[in-house]
């Protein structure tokens, strides 16, 4: 999954410098990632990305791709990860998710506008 991460993290780092987001679809599409069942290998690589910028102490690149379905935030995987990671606390839906979500892709495009 580290190969898949390593197509991910320069087009979402293209997105965190526009101060943008990025559907999982047209992330998994922009990054070449190889069907068949390409959102769900976009989505186990962005969590090997969220321990990687932890691991690090950056802050979490994989805020910026978020889902179609959800109103702009990223699927229940991406709480339940950062949850995992110890730097959330809370519900993986919800205006504390969204709040969290908010904050994340914040210090995220102030961290790749610099």
């Amino acid at each position: 999954m580290t190969a898949i991460a390593d197509l991910l993290r320069p087009v979402l780092e293209d997105r965190a410098r526009a101060g943008a987001t990025i559907l999982y679809a047209h992330l998994a599409h922009a990054a070449g990632v190889p069907s068949p069942h390409s959102i769900h290998k976009t989505g186990e690589a962005l969590e090997v990305l969220m321990e990687q910028d932890a691991a690090h102490g950056r802050p979490l690149l994989a805020a910026v791709a978020i889902s179609k379905a959800r109103d702009g935030v990223p699927a229940p995987g991406f709480f339940q990860k950062a949850s995992e990671l110890g730097l959330y606390f809370g519900p993986d839906r919800g205006p504390q998710a969204a709040t969290f979500h908010a904050l994340e892709l914040e210090k995220v495009w102030a961290a790749y506008r610099e």
